[in-house]
């Protein structure tokens, strides 16, 4: 328990963390690349994963070296993506404790790199209804006061400050399943509980305040959070 602190305020990543649409990416991005022939690995990924639209794009047309600018990747994923994306599922335990959260009355904001754009092509066919939980969302590819994509702090502070009871920075943790997500979340000062891809380096997640298989493994009363009833 001493690990923990107490929070009052809980932001959640959106892509791989409660849509399964981190697979969905890894399928566009490599559709694209193998036409150049390229491969989009998981090390590239994992580089890559919570950056905003046009910092994926840079990286990737840059780090593979792709005869395209990334402009023209941009237009390309935008193909792939209105494909793919409607279908997104929705990954274990998500629902449940975004809807606990909800009825014990916690107040939960969505921080995602995702455009707006992109969000409601992966939740408007059938996720609409759980994300209407969420009364502040944040899009860091289309909010002009998120200025630096995650490692950066900007998207966890800028969603912070929607609140409209101002939490402090340790007030407030954080869903993440990227590496990059929780560096972000600890420049910004904040807990954050940690669900990574299986193939990640466990070296790699030692700066989340706990890490865990699922969503269907956390326990919210650690962080001072209403447990769940069943």
């Amino acid at each position: 328990m001493s690990n923990y602190k107490k929070v009052t305020h809980v932001l959640f990543d959106m892509d791989g963390l409660i849509l399964n649409t981190e697979d969905l990416y890894t399928v566009a991005f490599q559709n694209i690349v193998s036409r150049y022939g390229k491969d989009y690995t998981f090390d590239l990924k994992q580089k890559l994963m919570g950056s905003q639209g046009h910092e994926t794009a840079n990286f990737i047309v840059r780090a593979l070296e792709l005869p395209i600018t990334p402009d023209e990747f941009i237009t390309e994923t935008k193909e792939q993506f209105e494909a793919l994306f409607p279908d997104a599922a929705l990954m274990p335990g998500a629902r449940r404790l975004i809807e606990h959260l909800h009825r014990k009355e916690i107040p939960i904001g969505l921080a995602t790199s995702s455009s707006e754009e992109s969000y409601h092509l992966k939740v408007d066919k059938h996720h609409q209804e759980l994300f209407a939980l969420f009364p502040y969302k944040t899009f860091g590819s289309s909010d002009p006061n998120v200025k630096r994509g995650k490692p950066h702090p900007d998207i966890f502070l800028v969603a912070a400050e929607k609140f409209p009871d101002n939490p402090k920075p340790e007030q407030c943790l954080v869903f993440e399943d990227a590496v990059n997500g929780v560096k972000a979340a600890r420049a910004a000062g904040m807990q954050v509980v940690m669900v990574p891809d299986p193939r990640v380096d466990k070296s790699l997640t030692e700066e989340a305040t706990v890490v865990l298989k699922s969503l269907t493994d956390f326990e919210p009363k650690l962080f001072g959070l209403p447990p769940f009833e069943d």
